[in-house]
């Protein structure tokens, strides 16, 4: 058997624990990896004190801060940022209205990528801001993607401040809502955060299926309604899947 080097355990240790639905425990990523328990615990050790793994309070594996850093100057090199810009691009010409990316971040969503419509009546919310997950599109439909366990847990978590008349700030009702969404595959902002302000999102997803960011769509209310929105989801699903491709191209 070919000897697997030290720096090949060493990504393929990161990308097991990036990848993981779950925290892993190192008696998982040595069984998962078939990597020795005395070594996967040097290899860890190691990861840890250079910032790329931190164990949590249950002796679980996570990815830290450097990892984390990597994977979005990754998503934002901007080789990759031009081919997502020019798909975002694409759909404004299409619906007329500003559309853009959004990733979770510390348990709010922040905004990566945005073309803005081309009518003076604009919501303004420029790339690097962040928003409230429990009532945007783009942070119900992340919530929307996690294990029932985690989403209620991380529900949890949150204050749930109201925005908006329209803000669900009842914790049963938001995991009802959330749970129909994640049925849908959608995120969905009915003047929630923004008042008379609407907007939808799409998830975009890794080759194996697995949420990355959310694609989203907003408009004032005197231009577009809701279900005009909804209406645009099919075309929006598409570029989600070009911004796959694109990304994930070899």
């Amino acid at each position: 058997m070919a000897r697997v080097s030290s720096i090949t355990r060493v990504l393929q240790i990161i990308e097991a624990v990036s990848a993981a639905s779950r925290p892993l425990s190192p008696l998982d990523l040595s069984q998962m990896l078939d990597i020795p328990k005395p070594s996967m615990h040097r290899l860890i050790q190691q990861l840890q004190a250079e910032g790329f793994l931190r164990v949590d309070l249950n002796g679980t594996i996570v990815a830290a801060s450097r990892t984390r850093h990597m994977a979005i100057h990754l998503w934002q090199s901007e080789q990759n940022a031009i081919q997502r810009i020019s798909i975002v691009q694409r759909l404004v010409d299409e619906l007329g209205e500003t559309c853009g990316v959004a990733v979770p971040y510390h348990l709010k969503m922040v905004y990566t990528d945005r073309v803005q419509t081309p009518y003076p009546l604009q919501v303004y919310q420029p790339i690097g801001s962040e928003a409230p997950m429990w009532c945007t599109a783009t942070g119900k439909l992340y919530l929307s993607t996690l294990p029932e366990i985690e989403r209620v847990n991380t529900i949890k978590q949150l204050k749930l401040t109201r925005y908006t008349k329209n803000t669900v700030v009842n914790v049963d009702a938001l995991i009802n809502m959330l749970e129909k969404l994640s049925e849908q595959q959608l995120g969905i902002d009915n003047q929630e955060f923004i008042d008379e302000m609407v907007a939808v999102s799409v998830p975009i997803n890794d080759t194996e299926g697995r949420y990355i960011a959310s694609l989203y769509a907003h408009a004032p209310t005197v231009r577009k309604s809701l279900d005009d929105l909804i209406e645009f989801v099919p075309t929006m699903r598409q570029a989600a899947d070009d911004i796959r491709d694109a990304f994930f191209g070899e």
